[in-house]
């Protein structure tokens, strides 16, 4: 078995920019200065017992920036800085021998994922779920506690190979290059068909004729992307998608688009149909199977139980199921996962998933 790999720290640094951009915390929103080392130590020399005259420096509050675009994600400058409103969480390294991280392209930027086996599996080859998280495309993270200890449950209990993406978000780099990435993903896994790819979890584990995609939010979004664009010229050579899993998905028409056609520059408008899935789209699409999960007391389960109908009444030949998750708000399941509800909802992917 491969060995555990951890991520650089240039990975890491690339996410600096997000760091900067954070609001502060609210534990240090009374902080009246900002610090700095010579102002720290003349602080600190002042409280020294000496007859010295005590002079105390304190940092200048900055003006307060003007305001071009605010959206329920990120916020726009008229300077130009954008401040995303939801921060990049803290990345965790690989922590069991079962979690790895591996690079799907090593130009810059960097596209790496992070795989998750069963704690215990068995002789047999496994079925693969390549994952998008959710983001509002401009935030969250595949490497943050929260998706791996969600990827590593899905693993377990759906007996998968799970293949998560750290894919590339607004506004360092923003739709389509998510997109763009997504359906790069697809073609690395499929340089393991023959056995002979460059990750050795794949060559050793994975069941190429069992692929699943799926994800959560605006991971559902790139979901249906990834298999309409499967539907329009195939899959890689060497795999087949048989299902597709949409948990709380994002998608357009709801009234409120701006975020993402603000985002992605290069949109063709309300009906971009990577924002409202094309009834063409929906006709062809390339599975076999699909799953849309909507949790009741979320405001995009509406976009969600439209793409199911709009699926359901195409001339698409295969089988769309339609789970209400109860008592939850939108991808619990990923941020409250012990709640009694949203430890549901795993489960039901794992079913799907089992079935043929």
């Amino acid at each position: 078995m491969a060995t555990m790999t951890s991520l650089s720290s240039s990975f890491l640094k690339q996410y600096d920019f997000f760091r900067l951009m954070t609001p502060t915390p609210p534990r240090e929103t009374n902080l009246s200065f900002t610090y700095s080392p010579k102002i720290h130590q003349s602080l600190s020399l002042s409280t020294a017992p000496n007859n010295k005259k005590r002079i105390t420096t304190v940092a200048a509050t900055p003006p307060k920036k003007e305001i071009f675009h605010e959206f329920d994600f990120f916020v726009v400058y008229t300077d130009g800085t954008v401040e995303v409103l939801r921060p990049l969480p803290a990345f965790v390294p690989p922590f069991e021998l079962h979690i790895k991280d591996a690079e799907i392209t090593t130009t810059n930027p960097r596209l790496i994922a992070r795989l998750f086996l069963p704690k215990n599996p068995d002789n047999r080859k496994l079925p693969v779920v390549l994952y998008f998280h959710g983001s509002g495309f401009c935030s969250r993270s595949a490497l943050s506690p929260e998706y791996t200890n969600h990827l590593a449950d899905i693993a377990n209990q759906s007996n998968v190979l799970a293949v998560s993406v750290e894919y590339s978000k607004f506004p360092a780099r923003p739709p389509p290059a998510c997109y763009e990435e997504a359906l790069t993903s697809l073609d690395w896994i499929a340089l393991h068909a023959n056995g002979a790819g460059p990750e050795p979890w794949l060559n050793d584990y994975a069941d190429l004729q069992r692929v699943f995609i799926a994800g959560n939010s605006a991971g559902g979004n790139i979901t249906h992307y990834v298999v309409s664009q499967v539907g329009k010229t195939g899959p890689p050579n060497g795999i087949n998608v048989e299902g597709a899993i949409m948990v709380h998905p994002f998608f357009g028409g709801l009234g409120e688009d701006r975020q993402w056609l603000y985002m992605c520059k290069d949109n063709k408008g309300p009906e971009d149909p990577r924002l409202k899935p094309a009834a063409e789209d929906l006709n062809t699409l390339g599975c076999r199977r699909v799953l849309v999960c909507v949790a009741e007391t979320d405001p995009l389960r509406p976009a969600g139980e439209n793409y199911f109908r709009d699926l359901k009444n195409s001339s698409w030949g295969g089988r769309v199921e339609l789970e209400l998750n109860k008592g939850i708000g939108h991808s619990d399941q990923v941020y409250k996962p012990y709640d009694e509800n949203s430890r549901l909802v795993v489960p039901r992917i794992a079913t799907f998933i089992k079935q043929q």
